[in-house]
């Protein structure tokens, strides 16, 4: 019988407290004394995207990896056979005392509890997107980043690209005017395997035996007990409300950054949604085929306040009258609608952004470049900062902010079709209780942030 320790209201009420407890080590710059002026890098999840980040820090000593699932991960055990490898992190961070930086890339809801512990062991983290499973566990490891001073990036590649570093520049230039409402969709999950598969999904009432090469117990981390079944794992996750955290929070934290970023964008003060199921009744657990989240953001010094919708599931948005004809709008991407025109782009950091029609784009004289340039990988800016101490494009201050976003869209789609009033200083919806309610989980016995 499995036990919670920590309440939802124990969380929530710790959250508006000016002060936070935290277990502190204090960092230092890591890198600069490493043999080679090369960090010695952890990753933990690495039979998926973990994979694919490792392979872009090569360049640094990559001395320990741990999964929970030894076949997954088995062609990055192989790929380095010098580091020493584990199932459980906290081994990992007990045994591996020379460790400077770790890559997150666990599934969404065991983000937040590792990614704590490596800070609070004074190592710098690359965690990917989004940051956290819940609202309160993105507030509190912004909050914890800043607190341990270690040098951090959401894995939001996008955010390292030119395209929305130019798009600022342009936004800040004129060259659509004020912005008062921003368009922004993806196709998943019906475009995005393994989503394809899930409707209305109760959960599985079969329990196969867990694979020997899973450690099925660490895979759950803090949320809630339940038995094994290859509906979950290894990438089918993402569907579960458990685990995942929809299309909204998959997907936003690239699509949405261009505007969040060009438009300094902070908290929205009321977000709400709709979608083609939500039906507690049949025990629903999976996410949505298909929904729109709608949230509005209060004037920023000069800006407007703005209005922004949310399609996913291939729900698309009106057509803008300055589309040329013939023009489709890409499966995942975003318009911006200024006072004096439009600009569209695609998915990860504003790629394929132009000014619509194309002949204002050709009309449209570019400012000179003023945002300093990221002249490497995402990962790689990361290494720069944990090297130089000079803060990563996408650090937890930013990637927690976006983050926060997301996930009120995910409660938003739970919640559905009220307008839900966000008071983000105190991290709580002012009208609805249920809503205060989805902001975090009660953590299983042995698992804390």
């Amino acid at each position: 019988m499995e036990k919670k320790i920590t309440s939802r209201r124990t969380f929530l009420q710790a959250s508006t407290a000016a002060t936070f407890s935290f277990f502190y080590i204090p960092s230092r710059l890591l890198g600069q004394d490493a043999p080679s002026n090369k960090l010695n890098i952890a990753g933990v999840g690495v039979g998926g995207m973990g994979a694919g980040n490792l392979r872009a820090c090569e360049g640094e000593n990559i001395i320990a990896l741990c999964d929970v699932d030894s076949r997954y991960a088995a062609g990055t055990f192989a790929k380095y056979p010098n580091a020493r490898v584990y199932k459980d992190y906290r081994v990992m961070f007990e045994k591996e005392k020379d460790i400077d930086a770790v890559v997150v890339a666990t599934p969404d809801h065991t983000h937040a509890v590792i990614t704590m512990a490596a800070m609070q062991s004074g190592k710098h983290v690359f965690c990917q997107k989004p940051l956290t499973h819940t609202v309160y566990e993105a507030r509190k490891i912004t909050e914890a980043a800043r607190y341990y001073k270690v040098q951090t990036q959401m894995g939001n590649q996008g955010h390292s690209s030119e395209h929305i570093r130019l798009l600022k520049e342009w936004l800040a230039d004129g060259a659509i005017g004020p912005v008062r409402e921003v368009h922004a969709w993806t196709d998943r999950p019906v475009g995005g395997d393994p989503w394809s598969t899930f409707a209305v999904q109760a959960q599985p009432t079969d329990t196969p035996p867990v694979p020997d090469f899973l450690d099925w117990d660490l895979w759950l981390g803090p949320v809630r007990y339940r038995p094994y079944h290859p509906d979950y794992h290894p990438t089918t996750w993402r569907a579960w409300l458990d685990f995942g955290t929809g299309a909204m929070g998959d997907m936003g934290c690239h699509i949405l950054d261009p505007a969040f970023y060009a438009l300094d964008l902070v908290a929205p003060s009321m977000v709400q949604a709709t979608s083609t199921h939500w039906e507690p009744e049949v025990a629903s657990q999976t996410f949505p085929r298909a929904s729109i989240v709608r949230l509005e953001f209060p004037a920023r010094g000069e800006q407007p306040p703005v209005k922004l919708t949310w399609y996913d599931g291939r729900l698309m948005p009106p057509i803008p009258p300055e589309l040329e004809p013939g023009r489709k709008l890409p499966a995942s991407g975003a318009l911006l609608l200024g006072d004096k025109g439009v600009i569209l782009h695609g998915s990860h950091g504003a790629g394929g952004m132009r000014i619509v029609p194309e002949e204002k784009m050709q009309a449209y004289t570019p400012p000179p470049r003023t945002i300093p340039r990221v002249n490497d990988t995402h990962e790689g800016d990361w290494i720069r900062a944990c090297k130089d101490g000079k803060p990563a494009s996408s650090k937890f201050d930013y990637g927690g902010p976006l983050t926060e976003m997301a996930l009120l869209g995910m409660i938003a789609i739970q919640i559905k079709d009220q307008r839900l009033q966000w008071d983000a200083e105190n991290l709580r919806f002012t009208n609805n209780e249920q809503a205060n309610a989805l902001l975090h989980i009660d953590y299983r016995e042995g698992w804390t942030l």
